[in-house]
């Protein structure tokens, strides 16, 4: 049940029929995976952690640099040189203490992302490498987990939901293939820091609409966003049948 506090803490979004009680009840019983906690996953953890999410495993292996406080809002001055986990622990720990936070400090090999991913809900995969996403993306099919996409570079994001329990969702892998040797990375190409907000804050959204079971996710949908143009088109994505991933999976 919900306590006095939590019916305050929340009572916006309860007010809200989409959500309500109920849906407050199932997002303090969720359990969500947050794959990388830089520009995409600082938004993410702390929209989650806000809206009453109850469990959240954070992942990665980095710490914190100065060059990512200009987009990465989750981490402060004080905490460049610490581990990224540890520095979203503390600021997430402050905004809401009655949520438990999972750590994953070290990188995730294919045996502790597969536990990792099977032990929650939903995934956000915020990560900012190919073969990162390929990894979580072949996880979540494995473990039949909705996934929830994102990506910005320069001044362009993206995002979809790949849900392998809806035998008309595609995976990651049938819209990118095996991608290319010449990505590159917001180091290189750099990145305006309200997009990558803009890209994590819709990943919290629509991981909020599959927790809760609102709304219509973006399966089987790609956003893209121009932030030059402020210019928003969607693109359908069929499933491949013939996919190497999840072309042999099972409705």
């Amino acid at each position: 049940m919900l306590n006095d506090q939590e019916l305050l803490r929340y009572s916006r979004q309860i007010l809200l029929q989409h959500v309500d009680i109920d849906g407050q009840l199932r997002l303090k019983q969720s359990r969500v995976l947050i794959v990388g906690l830089g520009g995409l996953g600082a938004p993410v953890a702390l929209y989650l952690a806000a809206a009453g999410v109850g469990e959240l495993h954070l992942a990665d292996f980095d710490t914190v640099d100065l060059t990512n406080l200009q987009r990465q809002i989750i981490h402060d001055t004080d905490s460049v040189g610490l581990s990224k986990v540890d520095s979203a622990i503390r600021r997430l720990t402050a905004i809401n203490p009655e949520i438990q936070l999972i750590a994953h400090r070290t990188a995730l090999d294919e045996d502790s992302l597969a536990a990792a991913v099977s032990a929650v809900d939903v995934v956000l995969d915020c990560s900012d490498n190919f073969s990162t996403r390929e990894a979580v993306n072949a996880a979540c099919v494995a473990a039949r987990k909705p996934l929830v996409s994102g990506a910005a570079i320069r001044l362009e994001g993206q995002l979809s939901v790949f849900d392998p329990r809806r035998a008309e969702s595609p995976c990651y892998h049938c819209l990118y293939g095996h991608g290319s040797e010449a990505e590159l990375t917001c180091s290189e190409a750099g990145v305006l820091g309200p997009l990558v907000g803009l890209v994590g804050s819709l990943q919290a959204l629509e991981a909020l609409k599959l927790l809760v079971g609102f709304g219509e996710p973006l399966v089987g949908r790609l956003l893209l966003i121009d932030a030059l143009g402020a210019r928003f088109r969607e693109l359908r994505v069929k499933r491949d049948p013939g996919c190497s991933v999840c072309g042999g999976r099972h409705a």
